[in-house]
């Protein structure tokens, strides 16, 4: 199982603290070629982390067929919507090649966020840092994720 996050560019010269609070909540997931690993429309659970390989991501409009919106490859992430709290994925990622990654639950990032706000705060803003182009506005979205989740620790 992958377990050194020091060396994912996210968290590179991140506190040993924090490193230790991120370790136990990330697995490890693989896949084959022509795999889907993301469906559009379904569930947005997990944010993944590609160590080898690349995944096709695509959106499919309602009146019409899918359309390859970008490639994502080693050091890229996906699944954006499980941190934004999408209730479900806007995108689908097709592994083209083997896939290995490791990926996070949503839930588990942002009880992470509500339990120890200093460390999420580190954490959220490091990921946003690493957000592709494609995602705009990631900084406040960010920042809106972390204040629900200070809100409802304090309900």
């Amino acid at each position: 199982m992958f377990s050194d996050l020091n060396h994912v560019p996210a968290f590179e010269n991140l506190d040993d603290e924090y490193v230790d609070l991120l370790k136990p909540l990330f697995e490890p997931f693989s896949c084959q070629p022509g795999s889907i690993v993301v469906q559009q429309g379904a569930q947005a659970d997990y944010l993944y982390l590609i160590l080898r390989g690349q995944v096709e991501m695509s959106f499919k409009p309602y009146d019409g067929g899918p359309i390859t919106v970008s490639h994502v490859e080693k050091d890229g992430w996906f699944g954006w919507s499980a941190v934004v709290g999408s209730r479900e994925y806007t995108s689908s990622a097709l592994a083209i090649e083997e896939l290995e990654t490791i990926r996070i639950h949503g839930n588990e990032l942002r009880k992470l966020c509500v339990e120890q706000p200093e460390a999420g705060k580190v954490v959220l803003e490091r990921l946003a840092d690493n957000v592709s182009l494609r995602w705009k506005d990631a900084h406040e979205q960010v920042q809106s994720i972390l204040a629900k989740g200070l809100k409802n620790k304090q309900n």
